[in-house]
């Protein structure tokens, strides 16, 4: 049987229970912390919800994310989900079991897949499609399994969510659904992420052993594309500035410490491992700015978060991250080496155009809200529920 802490309950007037899958929340340090669990783990925070409203039943490992919110269930497995393998064999069999049990009335996967054995209709949330883009960079297993997966749930789907416009867009491309019948909310930006006082920053550079450098935030991965980063930083002229680094090991990472080597670089560049959330907004606040080259991202988080630490932002023009950057930023081709570096230049010599990109940085990363995507998310539930019951009605 498996544990469950009551918290709350929440959903609109129609829903009784809506049953969310949120196993790909991580309580290890790690790679595994970035980007979707925290796009979970704020969402869920952020639902809205108000006394006498039915109750939202929170599948989780990690219970202790929701100890202080009223609106919520959850309800954890002897599985160890952690575990890939684990977590498949708890989403294809136990949760239907689960969802039958807390007589679940909509379910929410928030990772790509919905039991292949259940008739609960269904809300998915599809962060990107790098499996689709790059197939060749992922284990065969791991491919098969979300390829198929993914297509069939978003084919069955009541509605769909994505975190960009590009991402609602390849849903459409490659699965052939509806654009009507795809919902895009985007993540917001933390109040942690803000300017911070200067005599802080100043602190936190010197225990770092720092003075000025160059910021890239994300997992080591191929897509990341900081290859060309590595390039373009090796023809700034300036011997005292670093790269820095920040996020852990992914896969398929032994080029970029090959490449700085190759480049004469192990001494200007600096690898900080995964950088625990309450101080990501430090090494945010002490960079000379942000580079985010990556070749596909299904919204690029860091370059937001950057922005709303007055920090400045360059990154590449591909898939979603423009949505990212608006006008704010600067932008080039992930391939364009030549283009990044004279950008890098450009921003590290000239202190009106750095002014320039922060005030304007502050002023995009505010119109990115958690408390909207969580509105957002309850709409669309909302959205999925009407649809129902229309249906019934019909039937009937």
């Amino acid at each position: 049987m498996p544990s469950e802490q009551h918290l709350g309950s929440n959903g609109g007037a129609m829903l009784s229970r809506l049953g969310i899958n949120a196993h790909l929340l991580s309580g290890e340090a790690g790679y595994r912390r970035a980007g979707i669990h925290q796009y979970i783990a704020q969402v869920l925070r952020h639902l809205p919800w108000e006394e006498g409203e039915p109750t939202y039943v929170v599948f989780t490992q990690q219970k202790d994310l929701f100890d202080d919110l009223p609106g919520i269930t959850a309800v954890s497995s002897r599985l160890p989900t952690e575990n890939r393998l684990f977590r498949i064999l708890w989403e294809q069999l136990i949760w239907p079991w689960q969802l039958r049990q807390h007589r679940v009335s909509l379910l929410h996967s928030m990772a790509f897949v919905t039991p292949l054995f259940s008739s609960c209709p269904a809300i998915i949330t599809v962060y990107d499609l790098s499996f689709y883009h790059f197939p060749e960079r992922f284990p065969a297993l791991q491919r098969w399994y979300l390829s198929s997966q993914t297509r069939r749930s978003c084919q069955r789907a009541r509605r769909i969510i994505t975190i960009s416009e590009s991402s609602r867009q390849d849903v459409h491309h490659f699965f052939g659904v509806p654009l009507s019948q795809i919902d895009v909310v985007v993540p917001g930006v933390d109040a942690a992420y803000r300017p911070l006082p200067p005599d802080e920053v100043g602190a936190f550079r010197q225990k770092q052993g720092l003075g000025r450098f160059v910021l890239h935030v994300g997992t080591l991965q191929p897509r990341k594309n900081i290859p060309v980063l590595l390039e373009a930083f090796a023809r700034q002229d300036d011997s005292e500035l670093k790269l820095v680094l920040v996020g852990g090991k992914g896969w398929l990472y032994d080029e970029i410490f090959q490449q700085v080597q190759a480049l004469g670089l192990t001494e200007r560049v600096v690898f900080t491992g995964y950088v625990p959330d309450d101080e990501l907004p430090l090494w945010y606040n002490a960079a000379e700015l942000l580079v985010f080259p990556s070749i596909y991202e299904g919204f690029g988080l860091p370059v937001v978060e950057a922005m709303a630490c007055s920090t400045p932002v360059i990154a590449s023009n591909s898939s979603s991250i423009p949505e990212a950057v608006g006008d704010a930023g600067l932008l080039f081709a992930p391939d364009d080496v030549e283009t990044l570096a004279k950008q890098m230049t450009a921003v590290l010599t000239n202190p009106l155009l750095k002014d320039k990109l922060r005030q304007q940085g502050l002023v995009h990363a505010q119109t990115f809200s958690w408390e909207r995507a969580g509105a957002e998310t309850a709409a669309v539930y909302q959205r999925a529920l009407q649809n129902q019951f229309a249906t019934e009605d019909t039937e009937f």
